[in-house]
C-alpha cells in the first residue's frame, strides 16, 4: 500500500496513457499552494513535466527549450499574458489548462487565432464564491452587521424586536445579477430556504429562469424590489458601471449590496456615498480599485464588510482547482474532449 496520503479532493494516481510534455506557467506561492506531494505525483503520471521549472516569463532564456518542446502549458494565477510573441517560443504548443477561474489576464486573441484549446476549473473554483455569497446573502438577511455593532457599541443586551424588526429570512427577495457558473451555483444553493429570488441576465429567458425556480426581471425591477442585491455579471465594457448612481438610488433604503465578481461593475463613488449616508449596507470582496485607498471611507463604516477578494479558493479549497485542472489535462492526454473547455466567443459574455 502507498505512503502517499491524498489531500481532500485528490484522486488516485493511474498513469495516463500518454504524457504530454507540458511547461508550468504561474507564480511561484501559487505553485506551493496547489501542488502538494500527493498532487505532484499525479501531475507526473498525468505528463511529462518538470515541476522544478516554474516560467513566469516567457521570454525567459533558462525556459527556452522547454517552452519549444511544450504541448500543454498548466497555468495559474501570475501567468503571463501569452501573446503572440510567446507563442513563436511554443511552436509545439497546442493547449492551455488554467488551474484557477478566468483566463482573460492571459489567453490573448492569438491563442484563439492559433486553434490553442484552452480548459479551467472555473466550475471548481465557483464553489467556495457562491457558498461565501449566500453566507453573506444569509448574514445581511438577519442584520447581522448592524446587530454587532450595537452589541459592540452598547456593551450590554440589546432589543432584538426594536432592532432588528425588519431582519429574518423568511420570504425576503434576494435579487440575483447575472447567471454565471457562480450565480447558478448560488442560485441552488439558495434553493432550500424561504426566499423569494429574482434574476437578471439578458442571456436568459423566463422559461429557463423558471425552470431554475427564479423570475427573470430587468435591472431596475430587481433592484427596486430586492433588499438583498448580489452580482456575478463579467468584467466587459457593457458592464462596467451596471450599477451607478441612478441603479443604485433604486434599492430599497437598508438594501444590501453584496460584490464578489469585479469591482469595476459598481460605481465606488457612488456607491460609497450611499454608504457614508447609511442608506446602504454592503459586502464589498472586490472593490474599483482592487484594493481602496488607504483613506477610503470603506474600511471603517460599520454597514460595510469588506474583504480583500477572499471568496475565491483558498487554503483547503486549492486541491479542489488542482484536481479539476489535472482531470482536463488527463482527459487531453487521452484523447478526450475537455468537461470545461473555455471558448472565445464565450467570453464575450463571460468571465
Amino acid at each position: 500500500m502507498s505512503d502517499v496520503h491524498l489531500a481532500p479532493g485528490s484522486r488516485p494516481v493511474t498513469p495516463s496513457p500518454r504524457r504530454p510534455r507540458t511547461v508550468l506557467a504561474m507564480d511561484a506561492p501559487v505553485r506551493e499552494a496547489l501542488f502538494d506531494r500527493a498532487a505532484l505525483e499525479r501531475l507526473a503520471a498525468v505528463a511529462d513535466v518538470d515541476p522544478d521549472l516554474l516560467v513566469q516569463d516567457f521570454a525567459d532564456p533558462a525556459a527556452a527549450d522547454a517552452l519549444g518542446a511544450t504541448e500543454a502549458l498548466l497555468t495559474g494565477w501570475g501567468c503571463p499574458p501569452i501573446t503572440a510573441g510567446a507563442l513563436a517560443l511554443m511552436p509545439r504548443l497546442r493547449t492551455v489548462v488554467h488551474a484557477a477561474g478566468s483566463v482573460k489576464e492571459h489567453v490573448t486573441q492569438a491563442c484563439w487565432d492559433r486553434g490553442i484549446t484552452v480548459a479551467s476549473a472555473a466550475d471548481a473554483n465557483a464553489v467556495p464564491v457562491a457558498e461565501f455569497t449566500v453566507a453573506a446573502i444569509l448574514f445581511a438577511g438577519k442584520r447581522v452587521l448592524r446587530a454587532a455593532r450595537a452589541y459592540r457599541e452598547q456593551r450590554t443586551a440589546i432589543d432584538p424586536f426594536r432592532l432588528l424588526a425588519d431582519g429574518g429570512n423568511h420570504r425576503r427577495t434576494v435579487g440575483v445579477v447575472g447567471a454565471s457558473r457562480i450565480g447558478r451555483r448560488v442560485i441552488e444553493l439558495l434553493s432550500p430556504y424561504d426566499l423569494d429570488v429574482l434574476l437578471h441576465d439578458p442571456y436568459v429567458d423566463a422559461d429557463r429562469a423558471t425552470a431554475w425556480g427564479v423570475r427573470s426581471v430587468p435591472l431596475d425591477t430587481l433592484a427596486r424590489s430586492s433588499s438583498i442585491v448580489t452580482i456575478h455579471a463579467p468584467a466587459l465594457p457593457e458592464t462596467r458601471h451596471l450599477f451607478d448612481r441612478a441603479t443604485l438610488a433604486l434599492l430599497p433604503d437598508g438594501a444590501t449590496l453584496i460584490n464578489t465578481a469585479r469591482g469595476s461593475l459598481v460605481d465606488t463613488e457612488a456607491l460609497t456615498a450611499e454608504l457614508v449616508a447609511g442608506r446602504l449596507d454592503a459586502v464589498l470582496d472586490v472593490t474599483d480599485p482592487e484594493v481602496p485607498d488607504p483613506a477610503s471611507p470603506l474600511y471603517d463604516l460599520p454597514n460595510v464588510l469588506l474583504t480583500p477578494h477572499i471568496a475565491g479558493s483558498l487554503g483547503n479549497e486549492l486541491p479542489r482547482l488542482t484536481q479539476a485542472a489535472l482531470d482536463e489535462l488527463d482527459r487531453y492526454a487521452r484523447g478526450l474532449p475537455y468537461l470545461a473547455p473555455v471558448r472565445a466567443e464565450d467570453l464575450t459574455h463571460s468571465a
